[in-house]
């Protein structure tokens, strides 16, 4: 496998927050960093953003495009992704991860790939 074609993919459970406190519920996710960071939610396709928005997020609140992520306690982290499209005209989807699993992840993505490797 070429440098380029390395990427890291993880496997994470996370909770659709909802205004309903009793809709909230568990989904599969799909992290991955190929040079950037790619989140894979059921129903709501995928988002990308840079790996140091996530890292910042997770030590306070941060803002980078359609993409909001912050710290929720000591254990949890949250983002926001907000889409803009014709399929979901301002849609927001709130998103709640263990911090260890995104932690684990970013660790991960440090030792398997460095963006310098990365053709854009």
């Amino acid at each position: 496998m070429s440098p380029a074609e390395q990427y890291v993919e993880q496997y994470a459970r996370a909770r659709v927050v909802t205004d309903s406190p009793d809709a909230a519920r568990a989904v599969p996710v799909v992290l991955r960093y190929d040079g950037r960071v790619r989140v894979t939610l059921p129903d709501s396709g995928e988002w990308i953003f840079p790996r140091d928005l996530l890292e910042r997020g997770l030590r306070a609140p941060v803002t980078g495009g359609d993409v909001r992520i912050w710290p929720c306690g000591r254990v949890q982290a949250v983002i926001e992704f907000h889409a803009h499209g014709p399929e979901e005209p301002n849609g927001v989807t709130v998103v709640q991860f263990d911090v260890k699993a995104l932690i684990r992840f970013l660790r991960r993505t440090y030792t398997a790939v460095t963006p310098a490797t990365v053709t854009p």
